[in-house]
C-alpha cells in the first residue's frame, strides 16, 4: 500500500491505494484520480481537501452512494453511483460509477 493523493472534481483525497489502484487511477495525465476507482473504504483514507471550503481535512469524506442496478446499454449494467463529500459544507469531492458486464 502506498498512500497517494487522488483527485476529484471538488477536491483531492490522501488514501492507501495499492499499485494495481494506482495504475488504475493514472489517467496518462501525470495525475492520479479518484473516479476511476470507485468506492475506497473509509479507513484507507487519512485526509480530504474541499475546494468549496478551501481546506484540508484529518479524515474521511462522506462517501453517499446507491446500487441501482439498471442497464445503461446492451450488457452493461450500472451496479453503484456514489460520490465523496465533504463532513463540513456536504460540498462533492469527487464522483464515481462502477459498472459490470452481462453475459
Amino acid at each position: 500500500m502506498t498512500q497517494l493523493k487522488l483527485k476529484g472534481s471538488g477536491g483531492y483525497v490522501i488514501a492507501d491505494v495499492t499499485e494495481i489502484q494506482a495504475k488504475k487511477a493514472d489517467l496518462g495525465v501525470g495525475e492520479l484520480f479518484l473516479a476511476p476507482l470507485g468506492r475506497i473504504e473509509e479507513s484507507k483514507i487519512s485526509k480530504y481537501f474541499c475546494k468549496n471550503c478551501d481546506a484540508e481535512f484529518d479524515n474521511s469524506p462522506k462517501i453517499e452512494f446507491e446500487n441501482p442496478n439498471e442497464t445503461v446499454a446492451e450488457g452493461m449494467i450500472l451496479k453503484e453511483r456514489g460520490h465523496y463529500a465533504c463532513e463540513k459544507c456536504n460540498g462533492v469531492i469527487g464522483e464515481y460509477r462502477e459498472f459490470s458486464k452481462t453475459e
